[in-house]
């Protein structure tokens, strides 16, 4: 017994003296936070969502006190912008509000499912084994996009597709990272915008018709009638140039499979 309580007593005194050895170099060693950094950190708006490209708001919070782009938080915008100018001392550029739009019209009934999947149930497991659809680029539908969205923007429709609530996208991309098909995008949120909502490369028609009923077939059609001439075929997909696009429509009005689309005209959920 009284090993015991020799062993006990010696135990508490060493612990004792460890503590406050460790609270006595965590004190000494202390290195002071710039409070230009606490200044900006609590002008952030906290989601740690990432769309500033940095490892959350402290790590913004770093790099704009050394001087970085004050404009990357697309989750505060311009306001978060503005405050940022006027703590560092500088004038804000303009910021250009986003939002993220899923290219990609093969929910069910459109796009022809590959077969029963048994597996894990994850956009990205199910891609390892050749996704859930015909079509090997179109939207595999486990929602890995609607459970990283920092800001509930994201929900997975009764067709099977996640569908965007453009009133609380932010634009910060996250989402955009996490798909694997890479059929989410972001364009300005502002600004009539037009856009393929289709992600279909397969350079064969007759392919892309067994695929899906609504996919890009390839014609070219949009290309030829734009009156802006601002529309190009890469690998197989219309790509707009927004400086020239005057949202005209005429291609939507064009396209056989309707898949071109002038975008805000939409509704609140697309």
């Amino acid at each position: 017994m009284t090993i015991v309580l020799v062993t006990a007593g010696f135990a508490a005194a060493l612990a004792l003296v460890l503590g406050l050895a460790l609270g006595f170099f965590r004190e000494f060693f202390k290195v002071p936070e710039d409070p230009l950094k606490g200044r900006i950190r609590d002008a952030l708006p906290g989601a740690n969502c990432g769309g500033c490209g940095f490892p959350g708001c402290d790590g913004y919070a770093a790099v704009v006190a050394e001087g970085g782009d004050i404009t990357r938080c697309t989750a505060g915008g311009k306001a978060v912008a503005d405050a940022l100018a006027a703590i560092m001392g500088v004038s804000a550029a303009e910021v250009v509000p986003m939002v993220s739009v899923r290219c990609c019209l093969g929910g069910e009934g459109v796009g022809v499912p590959r077969g029963i999947y048994t597996g894990l149930e994850t956009c990205r497991g199910a891609k390892l084994t050749g996704g859930t659809k015909l079509c090997g680029w179109g939207c595999i539908g486990f929602g890995d996009c609607v459970r990283v969205c920092h800001f509930g923007a994201l929900l997975m429709g009764k067709d099977g597709l996640p569908h965007v609530e453009r009133t609380k996208c932010t634009g910060c991309k996250v989402c955009v990272a996490e798909c694997p098909q890479g059929i989410l995008r972001v364009v300005p949120r502002d600004k009539q915008v037009t856009l393929a909502l289709c992600s279909n490369r397969n350079p064969i028609r007759a392919a892309i018709r067994k695929t899906c009923r609504v996919g890009c077939i390839k014609c070219g059609i949009c290309v030829k009638n734009c009156p802006e001439q601002c529309i190009v075929l890469e690998d197989g997909i219309p790509v707009v140039d927004y400086e020239k696009c005057t949202a005209c429509g005429t291609c939507e009005q064009k396209c056989p499979t309707k898949i071109m689309k002038v975008l805000g005209k939409t509704p609140a959920v697309v």
